[in-house]
C-alpha cells in the first residue's frame, strides 16, 4: 500500500540526510536516490529537501547527473513550482532523453505556452528523418494532457492531431507513464536500487526530518 511505501521512503530519505549531516560525501548516483525519494514523497517537506541537497551540492561545485536534475524538475512541478522547474532544466547540459523530452512537454503544458509545445511537438515527429537521429519518445500519458490542454483551440487541436499521428506512425509514442520514465533503472543501476531497498527495510529513522537537514 501507499503508506507503507511512503513510510519507507521517509525512513530511507533520513538514512540519506543523516549521512549528509555527518558530512558524508554524496556520489552522483547518492543524489539520484535522494531526489528521486523527494520526488516519490511529493510533499512540500521534500521539495525544500530535494532544493536544499541541489543547492547545496552546486554550492560545493559538484556536478549533478541528468538523471538527478529530472527527478527535480518533475517534482517542482508536481508541487507547482514552475518558475523553479525551468530554472533547473534550463541548467541540464544535455537534455536529449526521453524524461527530458516529456518534462519538457509538461514545462510548456503548465506555463500556457501551447503554440511553442504544438511547434516543439511538430518538430520532433516532422524535423531530420535520418535513421541515424535518435527520435524524441513521448509518453502516451503526456500527449494526453497536451490534447486536454489545447482542446479548446479548434486550429491547435488539428494540428496537434496530425502531429500525434505522425508520432505513433513513426514510433514515438510509449505507453510507459512518466513516472515509469523516470524511474526506469537500467541494468547496471540494479545494485543501487537493492541497496536502497536494503535500507528501507533495515534502517528506519534517526531522528525527524525537521530537525535535521532544514535545520540546519
Amino acid at each position: 500500500t501507499w503508506s507503507w511505501l511512503k513510510m519507507s521512503f521517509t525512513g530511507a530519505l533520513e538514512v540519506l540526510i543523516e549521512m549528509k549531516n555527518q558530512d558524508v560525501k554524496f556520489s552522483k548516483d547518492t543524489y539520484v536516490l535522494a531526489f528521486a525519494i523527494c520526488y516519490k514523497l511529493n510533499s512540500p517537506e521534500s521539495f525544500k529537501i530535494c532544493t536544499t541537497l541541489r543547492e547545496e551540492a552546486l554550492l560545493k561545485g559538484e556536478i549533478l547527473s541528468r538523471r538527478a536534475s529530472c527527478f527535480a524538475v518533475a517534482l517542482a512541478l508536481n508541487q507547482n513550482e514552475l518558475a523553479k522547474a525551468v530554472s533547473i532544466f534550463s541548467q541540464i547540459v544535455n537534455p536529449e532523453s526521453i524524461a527530458c523530452a516529456n518534462l519538457n512537454v509538461i514545462i510548456h503544458i503548465q506555463s500556457n505556452a501551447l503554440e511553442n509545445l504544438i511547434e516543439t511537438l511538430t518538430n520532433a515527429a516532422e524535423g531530420n528523418l535520418s535513421k541515424f537521429v535518435k527520435r524524441h519518445m513521448f509518453s502516451e500519458e503526456v500527449l494526453a494532457k497536451v490534447r486536454e490542454k489545447v482542446k479548446d483551440v479548434p486550429a491547435l487541436v488539428a494540428k496537434f492531431d496530425e502531429i500525434y499521428g505522425k508520432l505513433h506512425v513513426s514510433g514515438q509514442v510509449t505507453n510507459y507513464s512518466l513516472d515509469a520514465v523516470l524511474c526506469y533503472t537500467p541494468r547496471d543501476k540494479k545494485s543501487h536500487t537493492l541497496l536502497l531497498n536494503k535500507r528501507m527495510v533495515s534502517r528506519r529513522t534517526f531522528r525527524p526530518l525537521s530537525q535535521s537537514l532544514l535545520a540546519e
